[in-house]
């Protein structure tokens, strides 16, 4: 079994490599995925993302990680940070794959990622938002104790996102 920087209940967290373009295309190249985000998305602009998950990273020791079942080793998609213009605030935000829809994969994920930013990182807070059609990332959100602070301009869309905040407890 894998080893993984980050665990869960369910789920381990890994890190993205140079190796991983054939993951990072099952989740970024998938249209149902990202057509929130601005996609869909060719292999080159997947690629561009791989690359700058790798240097967030490299830079920041942040990245939207991938997330792989323990039980199983299967990958399941992504959740992670990455840095905002704020000391010690991050944006966090998750991506899984359609076979792991409904089975709260989501929440427990960003549940690690939101102890990981606070415990590990000294996090102050964190940030998060959905396009304003994705009624599901705001309701989730919900649970997770953020709060909607606001709309925010996200550049690949071209729209105004929802907004939300989770400060230090």
């Amino acid at each position: 079994m894998a080893q993984y920087f980050l665990n869960s209940e369910r789920l381990g967290f890994g890190h993205w490599n140079e190796g991983d373009l054939e993951r990072a295309w099952e989740l970024f190249g998938d249209p149902r995925l990202t057509r929130f985000v601005g996609g869909p998305f060719s292999r080159e602009q997947v690629r561009a993302r791989l690359q700058g998950e790798i240097a967030a990273e490299r830079t920041h020791g942040v990245q939207y990680w991938p997330l792989f079942l323990l039980s199983t080793g299967e990958y399941a998609g992504c959740c992670g940070l990455k840095v905002r213009p704020e000391p010690r605030c991050y944006e966090t935000g998750f991506y899984l794959k359609p076979a792991f829809h409904g089975k709260g994969y989501a929440a427990e994920a960003a549940r690690a990622v939101i102890g990981y930013a606070f415990g590990t990182l000294n996090a102050e807070a964190l940030f998060a938002g959905h396009h304003p059609g994705n009624e599901a990332s705001g309701a989730l959100l919900g649970k997770l104790g953020f709060a909607r602070i606001g709309e925010e301009h996200y550049p690949p869309t071209g729209l105004e996102h929802v907004l939300y905040r989770l400060d230090r407890q």
